[in-house]
């Protein structure tokens, strides 16, 4: 089964829940996503496994979500997926997946009600 952890080492939120993971004695594969973006499809899939919608998952606070007017509602799933690809700063953090479970690490806790 794969634990993968959607991982911003210089987020306080994302270090917490990793730290829940391995104490509980789980190393999971970590993915420092601002280094490697997720493909479309894989944040299609995660969009999917947390039954929410692209713009849910975007850090809407951030400069890039309002220079690029993402908050238009005229945008399609597809361009807001591809925006996050292209600047994942706009993704928000940490995001846990155990087998086809999906979770947001907001607050760390949250990773605890999925894993094995």
């Amino acid at each position: 089964m794969d634990i993968i952890l959607y991982h911003n080492p210089r987020c306080s939120k994302s270090r917490q829940t990793l730290q829940l993971i391995q104490d509980k004695g789980i190393e999971p594969t970590i993915i420092e996503y601002l280094k490697t973006p997720p493909t479309h499809q894989q944040l299609d899939s995660i969009l999917r496994g947390l039954e929410i919608e692209p713009r849910e998952l975007m850090r809407t606070k951030e400069e890039q979500y309002k220079t690029r007017n993402l908050s238009d509602s005229k945008l399609t799933r597809d361009q807001l997926i591809d925006a996050m690809i292209t600047t994942p700063k706009l993704i928000e953090r940490p995001i846990f997946i155990v087998g086809d479970q999906v979770v947001i690490g907001r607050p760390p806790e949250n990773a605890l009600t999925i894993l094995p």
